[in-house]
């Protein structure tokens, strides 16, 4: 087995541990850290059944996004919606045999990865076009946008210009997930595009590319407008009360 094989093998080891833990300890940070006030964004819901069909438009059609600024909504949804289809047709390469909706999913995965590069463009020149986000946008605003494009772009490379063994690629990753490595192809832009993938998921649990999961915990978008039916307590308050 060739060294490259190996070295690849144990990166993505690594950078699944690292993005498992680092989500489990993000969410668990999230759970502990009271809400001490209600503070609802209005107009709010008032029911636990409204907060939960707030939140689904919100993570499924940008809701509040949409409100606030119709272009970056755009791109913001374009990206999203693409990247879910390409996440999707990835999904092949760690099936056998592959599931009827990923089949279902391939040709309009290829193509989303045009949408997904579009999207970013279009989220990456608003940090320089518009004042006051380029005021407020930081080095690593920059490097998350150029890795998500890079990868995107690599992938695009793949599919369109130089392509890669597919075979003994999805070889290799179901070889990863049973324990039995099976060779890397060795092309120089696939080698890139899984190396700019490892790299992701090291970095997301440490980074802003983290907000899906702590949209579910804030405490704008979960709790419902009843202030005036229920005092809201936290815990810490709760307990002086006792």
């Amino acid at each position: 087995m060739s060294a490259l094989t190996i070295a690849y093998a144990l990166l993505f080891y690594a950078a699944t541990a690292i993005l498992v833990l680092g989500l489990g300890v993000k969410i668990r940070s999230y759970v502990h850290t009271p809400a001490p006030l209600k503070i609802p964004t209005t107009p709010a819901p008032v029911t636990r059944g409204g907060v939960a069909l707030r939140l689904v438009r919100e993570v499924v059609f940008f809701e509040s996004l949409f409100k606030s600024s119709k272009w970056t909504w755009l791109f913001g949804w374009m990206f999203h919606a693409a990247l879910l289809l390409v996440v999707l047709r990835h999904l092949r390469y760690f099936q056998q045999p592959v599931w009827t909706p990923v089949i279902w999913v391939q040709a309009f995965g290829t193509y989303a990865g045009f949408a997904m590069v579009a999207g970013l463009g279009g989220l990456w020149a608003r940090r320089f076009l518009v004042d006051r986000v380029r005021y407020i946008s930081t080095p690593s605003d920059h490097l998350h946008l150029a890795l998500l494009l890079a990868i995107g772009m690599s992938g695009l490379g793949m599919r369109f210009v130089a392509r890669t063994d597919i075979i003994a690629l999805k070889a290799f990753m179901l070889g990863l997930m049973r324990f039995d490595w099976q060779p890397l192809p060795a092309d120089p832009l696939l080698l890139l595009h899984l190396l700019l993938v490892a790299t992701l998921m090291v970095v997301f649990p440490i980074s802003k590319l983290l907000h899906a999961p702590g949209m579910f915990f804030s405490p704008t978008r979960n709790q419902s407008d009843n202030a005036r039916e229920a005092r809201h307590l936290a815990a810490w308050a709760a307990s002086l009360e006792k």
